[in-house]
């Protein structure tokens, strides 16, 4: 009996056994296939709505990560051919509410009879994804897509840059800006924290926009730079763009100015000619000569502003006065050679290294030409001739700042200070910032009570086939405070059809935004005044 019993249960787990490993090899082994091919379709349809970008952050004073841009969930609605079985019906319930012609939407799903997947609508409205889920249409799907987002729109928008396709790039691809620079990185996750401080950025945008709306103005840049390090704290050109509505932009408002564009600088060019100078040995601040307010070089002649004369006048005057004479005599004290290898050091003929894509160099090839005369080093020394980038310019005043070396401006806050070289002596910047201080504290314009403020002025004509037009470019470069300087900033207007000196149109725009950054990082006065001494 109990040997019945036993042979009965082994029996009964024997049958038990054998249908269990029979589904199981029916489930791995001859549907394991089709499960395969299941598995691989949400894997699939996961790539198609999965973006896996890093994230971009700007930063503020208390060290905050701010997103600038990252990844959002929107709806999208696709189809998928190989579930639908009434192409036509399901083709014309689709048109009435996509407005997508039923029979090109016909022909895609009778074409496609296995795919899986074939997007419909990106960023699908509410009143579309109603329609769907209500409607219950076979093969017609609402799923979460990731997007790239930029919650700030414009802001810093060509620093930035955008995500998007192209002929080049069916795939989401970044283009321009860090976007674009950063593309391998942040394809494959990884983050990147800038240098940017979104409260000064969004002011200095706020500033350029209204400077440039007060003065007419086709457009504009702003940079702020930590002249001890290179950091770039704000950096800004107008016009440019939405990048979540990029295709409603002209394509040159993708382009960067700040380190893809050239111009002539004008007379703000003149503390780097008295530099050169000063730290050859070449002059002192004090040395004078006398002004008869034109010199003639290479049967050209070169006058003063408003054909001014003004005597026997020190090479400081000639900075406060912005005497283009004066830069002619102090190019030649230097001598030609000598002038040209400052200028190199300042780092015009070389890009800066910057994480931006597509940057360019400062051109002054005329100087580098065999047969290049006098005229040309002199018309050089006052800022004509020379072509630089607003960054290139804001960094060589970052060497009168910081003592008298050439810093590689950064914006990646992964990056250390790097110094690239020295470029002139500590006294020598000390020499000239003196220069450029007197400047602005005789024309009081870019003055701001209590701070010790340095800079200087440059207006220059743009040149068009090779003659120079009645339009302008206005430029300030100045930094604060002189004692112990935390930030250059570089203003620039470009064809401003009211206001013909720049002393009236970008320098209240330095003052403004230098008084927004005193104020923001609490940087204490450096300047006594008169009536506090009297009190000691």
């Amino acid at each position: 009996m109990k040997n019945f019993r036993f042979y009965a249960l082994f029996f009964i787990f024997v049958i038990l056994y054998s249908a269990l490993g029979a589904n199981l090899y029916k489930l791995q082994i001859s549907k394991g296939a089709e499960f395969s091919a299941k598995a691989d379709v949400v894997k699939e349809i996961e790539k198609e709505l999965t973006l896996r970008r890093g994230q971009i952050f700007f930063t503020d004073k208390f060290d905050t990560s701010i997103p600038i841009a990252l990844n959002k969930d929107e709806p999208i609605i696709f189809i998928a051919p190989n579930e639908i079985k009434s192409p036509k019906k399901t083709s014309e319930e689709l048109s009435k509410i996509f407005g997508i012609d039923a029979l090109k939407l016909e022909e895609v799903i009778n074409s496609n009879p296995e795919s899986y997947f074939f997007p419909l609508v990106d960023r699908a409205t509410e009143e579309q994804v109603n329609f769907v889920s209500e409607k219950k249409l076979e093969g017609v799907h609402v799923e979460q897509k990731q997007y790239r987002s930029y919650p700030y729109d414009n802001l810093a928008s060509q620093v930035i840059g955008y995500v998007g396709k192209n002929d080049k790039n069916p795939e989401p691809t970044g283009i321009y800006g860090i976007e674009r620079f950063y593309d391998k990185e942040l394809s494959g996750g990884e983050d990147i924290h800038l240098t940017i401080d979104r409260n000064i950025q969004s002011h200095a945008e706020q500033l350029l926009n209204r400077y440039i709306e007060k003065f007419k103005a086709t457009g504009g840049t702003m940079i702020v730079e930590n002249p001890k390090t290179g950091k770039i704290i704000a950096l800004t050109s107008k016009p440019d763009f939405n990048p979540n509505e990029y295709g409603k932009s002209n394509i040159k408002n993708f382009i960067n100015p700040a380190v893809q564009y050239q111009y002539e600088p004008g007379s703000v060019f003149k503390p780097l000619t008295m530099s050169a100078g000063i730290d050859t040995g070449a002059f002192t601040p004090n040395t004078t000569f006398v002004d008869k307010g034109f010199v003639t070089l290479n049967g050209r002649t070169i006058h003063n502003a408003e054909n001014k004369v003004y005597g026997r006048i020190t090479m400081t005057s000639v900075i406060e006065n912005s005497v283009n004479t004066g830069a002619v005599y102090a190019e030649q004290l230097i001598g030609h050679k000598n002038f040209y290898e400052y200028l190199k050091k300042f780092g015009f003929t070389e890009k800066t290294g910057i994480n931006l894509p597509e940057e360019i160099a400062g051109n002054i090839r005329n100087l580098e030409r065999k047969d290049a005369r006098a005229i040309d080093f002199a018309t050089v020394a006052f800022g004509q001739g020379a072509a630089v980038t607003p960054l290139q310019l804001v960094n060589a005043f970052s060497v009168l700042a910081n003592g008298g070396l050439l810093m590689k401006p950064y914006i990646n806050e992964d990056e250390a200070p790097y110094v690239v070289r020295r470029v002139i002596s500590d006294d020598t910047a000390k020499k000239v910032t003196s220069m450029i201080e007197t400047t602005v504290e005789k024309a009081k314009i870019a003055a701001i009570p209590q701070y010790r403020v340095a800079g200087k002025t440059g207006t220059a004509y743009i040149p068009e086939n090779g003659k120079y037009t009645e339009e302008m470019i206005h430029t300030f470069v100045g930094f604060a405070p002189v004692s112990d300087p935390q930030f250059v900033v570089l203003v620039k207007l470009d064809r401003p059809q009211i206001g013909e000196l720049a002393g009236l149109t970008v320098v209240p725009a330095f003052r403004e935004l230098s008084e927004f950054i005193l104020n923001y990082y609490n940087i204490p006065p450096d300047k006594v005044s008169a009536a506090q001494n009297s009190s000691r």
